[in-house]
């Protein structure tokens, strides 16, 4: 590459919590700069997880985010005009960001009535290793698996 690599920007930690992981995860809540109102839905959804669950919510919510959060992926790499499937190991922060977006796309497609119910309920089944953002890592580890042979072609 020709161009220096972009500096990390630092994130701060949140307020209630004092962690960096609650900051990424509210950032990808957040919609349309409304960082208040994401924080709002965070913090409510993690106290209807530590009723719900009689844990602490950070504790369940932290072990269900490392559920859902996927290890290897399929990637599409042209050689001799085929396309094969490759798995390839993911790099921590895109593993990372991965597990979130996948727990709050699901949380969004869910039917309670305002957010922070869908989160908690997201939260509360990939804890207990189901509902939608759990299965979608599932498939994703299926896939490399079954393109296991096609792994020699790592680049």
């Amino acid at each position: 590459m020709r161009k220096a690599k972009p500096k990390k920007r630092i994130i701060l930690p949140d307020p209630k919590f004092n962690d960096t992981l609650v900051t990424k995860f509210v950032n990808n809540i957040m919609l349309k700069g409304k960082k208040t109102i994401a924080y709002n839905i965070f913090y409510n959804a993690i106290e209807i997880v530590s009723d719900k669950s009689n844990e602490n919510g950070l504790d369940v919510w932290k072990k269900a985010l490392a559920n859902v959060t996927p290890n290897v992926e399929v990637r599409s790499r042209r050689i001799g005009g085929a396309t094969f499937q490759i798995p390839m190991e993911i790099r921590p922060n895109r593993k990372q960001s991965m597990g979130m977006k996948n727990l709050i796309l699901f949380a969004r497609k869910r039917n309670e009535k305002s957010m922070a119910q869908r989160l908690a309920g997201e939260i509360l089944q990939a804890f207990k290793e189901e509902g939608a953002a759990f299965k979608k890592k599932e498939d994703i580890h299926r896939m490399a698996e079954a393109n296991k042979a096609f792994s020699h072609f790592r680049f």
